[in-house]
C-alpha cells in the first residue's frame, strides 16, 4: 500500500508488494524492491533498497555526503535484503571516490544511527542507537556495535568483533575481538559471538592461541605474524591478512 500523501519521483522504481507510509518521499533514482515497507515522513533517494526490508519513520537514505568536496557526481546508496534501519537513522551516498555507500543483507540499524558516505558495512551487522560511522569506514559480517559509538573515518571494525557502548574509535579492531573506552583498547574477544555463529571449540582455541600470540607473547607484531603465518585455520588468517593490510594501525589491549 502507498500512502496517498507520499510523493513518488517519476524516476524513482517500486516493485509490487511495497509499502510507502503518509507523507514519506521516494525522490530520484530509488529502487525499492519486493516486500519494503517504508514508514510515514521518510526521505529516499539515490539507492537501491533490497528485498523485505523494513524502514521506519523519519528515515534518510540516499542525501549527499556530508563533504565539501562534494560536487553533486552521481553516487548511491545500496541497501541488502532483509535489513532493517529503526526511526532517524541517516545514510549518505557516496562520493566521487567510490560512487557508492554499501550496507548488507540481514541488518539491523537501531535509532538514530548514521552511516556516512562511502561507508562498507556486511551483513547481519547490529549498530546500536545513536552511533556513527565516519567517510570510508568498513564493518565486517556479524560485527556487533553498541550505542553511542564513534568511528573515525577510514577505521575498519572486524568481522564477529563487538564494540563497547560508548567507544571512540580511531584504529582497525581485529576480527572476533572486544573493545571497550575511549580510545577504544581491547579486551579480550567475542567468545559469545563465536559460539553462537557455531565455531567449534577448536578453531574458538586457534583464535585464542592466535590473540595470545599477537598481545601477550612480547613478540614484535612482525614477528608474532610471521609466527601465525604457521597457522593453517582460516580464521587466524583472516586476523593476520587483516592486521597486515590495515592502514591507521590496529586497537591493542591497554
Amino acid at each position: 500500500m502507498i500512502h496517498p500523501s507520499a510523493i513518488i519521483d517519476k524516476t524513482a522504481i517500486i516493485e509490487d508488494n511495497v509499502s510507502i507510509g503518509a507523507y514519506s518521499i521516494i525522490g530520484e533514482n530509488a529502487i525499492i524492491k519486493s516486500g519494503t515497507s517504508i514508514g510515514a515522513n521518510s526521505h529516499i533517494e539515490h539507492c537501491e533498497i533490497g528485498l523485505n526490508c523494513k524502514i521506519s519513520n523519519y528515515v534518510s537514505v540516499g542525501a549527499p555526503p556530508q563533504d565539501l568536496s562534494y560536487n553533486n557526481e552521481p553516487s548511491k546508496v545500496y541497501i541488502g535484503d532483509g535489513t532493517t534501519l529503526r526511526e532517524f537513522v541517516t545514510i549518505n551516498r557516496g562520493t566521487k571516490k567510490t560512487g557508492k555507500t554499501v550496507i548488507g543483507k540481514n541488518c539491523y540499524f537501531m535509532t538514530a544511527t548514521h552511516a556516512a558516505h562511502d561507508c562498507i558495512v556486511g551483513n547481519n551487522v547490529i549498530i546500536a542507537n545513536v552511533t556513527s560511522l565516519a567517510g570510508h569506514v568498513e564493518v565486517g559480517d556479524n560485527a556487533f556495535i553498541s550505542g553511542m559509538v564513534a568511528v573515525h573515518q577510514f577505521c575498519r571494525i572486524g568481522k564477529g568483533s563487538m564494540t563497547a557502548v560508548g567507544c571512540v574509535v580511531t584504529m582497525d579492531i581485529i576480527p572476533y575481538a572486544m573493545c571497550h573506552g575511549d580510545r577504544a583498547v581491547l579486551s579480550g574477544l567475542n567468545l559469545v559471538g563465536m559460539k553462537r555463529r557455531g565455531m567449534t571449540a577448536a578453531e574458538i582455541e586457534e583464535i585464542k592461541n592466535a590473540y595470545r600470540t599477537l598481545f601477550m607473547s612480547k613478540l614484535l607484531l612482525n614477528d608474532a605474524l610471521a609466527k601465525l603465518e604457521q597457522n593453517q585455520s582460516p580464521y587466524v588468517k583472516e586476523i593476520t591478512d587483516f592486521i597486515k593490510s590495515s592502514k591507521r594501525a590496529i586497537v591493542r589491549p591497554a
